[in-house]
């Protein structure tokens, strides 16, 4: 039982929200684990979209939910949480489920302004420790930056940081110095992780993981036009059900192989992991 945070640093867009969506999903259907994400963005609803369409209220064969009441999510499980009767058990009642048994989402709070939405910051700490008590995963999908104590407190306490960059010089550069100055960074529990991952850049993982002086420690999710049709049709569980027996010759065949490749990756880190306590 892990948490694994999703993050990055620096103000391009690094399509980390839409990895993380890749990895859960595809990780549920592969291995069969209890996943549970949670999104702590401000008024972004990425996370929710990719698998439910506005207005939706009708359950398909994926075992989709969509009775998401004014009391569920992060409103509704902070109650329980003030007034310590959140159980393990108790949080499944607060998700929306993808696949049941599988895969559960957390959403973020649905707030009329940052003041409100600040509240609930104290909150996610206590949420993930009881999560990951009860799910086999937990990915935590948090806001950019270091600037929110909330976010540091986070990072220190999961065991496994995914950073999420671009295949920008800046951007690697700016990694490289986080890894290099800063202690939240090296503990040796971090992967790198580049979202729509372009193969024909010239910085490809193995160059920029040349010039950065590392091995085996950069993942990617390439960019693939049908796996984000999917994230804007809502049909993101239905996108990696179709594919998860799929024919190397296909077209989406790179971009499965290294959503697996990555999944296996954050697996292995895991396992390595608790090898060293």
């Amino acid at each position: 039982m892990s948490v694994v945070a999703f993050w990055s640093n620096g103000k391009e867009e690094s399509a980390k929200t839409l990895s993380m969506v890749a990895i859960s999903t595809y990780m549920a259907i592969k291995h069969n684990y209890r996943i549970l994400t949670v999104s702590t963005r401000y008024n972004d609803d990425t996370l929710e979209s990719c698998y439910w369409k506005k207005a939706q209220t009708t359950e398909n064969f994926l075992s989709k939910r969509n009775d998401f009441g004014i009391e569920s999510g992060i409103e509704g499980l902070a109650k329980a949480l003030k007034s310590n009767r959140a159980t393990p058990e108790i949080i499944t009642n607060y998700t929306k489920v993808v696949f049941k048994d599988r895969l559960e989402i957390l959403l973020p709070p649905k707030t009329n302004s940052y003041e409100e939405y600040e509240r609930f910051f104290p909150i996610y700490g206590d949420l993930l420790q009881v999560a990951n008590r009860y799910y086999d995963l937990v990915f935590v999908d948090l806001n950019k930056g270091l600037d929110k104590k909330y976010i540091v407190d986070i990072l220190n306490d999961v065991d496994l940081i995914l950073i999420n960059f671009t295949q920008k010089i800046k951007s690697i550069n700016e990694v490289m110095a986080l890894r290099e100055n800063n202690p939240l960074f090296q503990k040796g529990n971090t992967l790198l992780l580049l979202g729509r991952y372009d193969k024909f850049s010239k910085f490809t993982s193995k160059n920029i993981a040349r010039y950065m002086g590392i091995r085996n420690e950069i993942c990617t999710i390439p960019y693939s036009t049908l796996f984000f049709d999917a994230t804007n049709d809502a049909t993101v569980d239905e996108f990696f059900w179709r594919f998860r027996n799929i024919n190397p010759t296909d077209r989406n065949a790179i971009f499965i192989k290294e959503v697996d490749n990555t999944t296996e990756s954050i697996i292995a880190k895991l396992q390595e992991l608790q090898m060293r306590r």
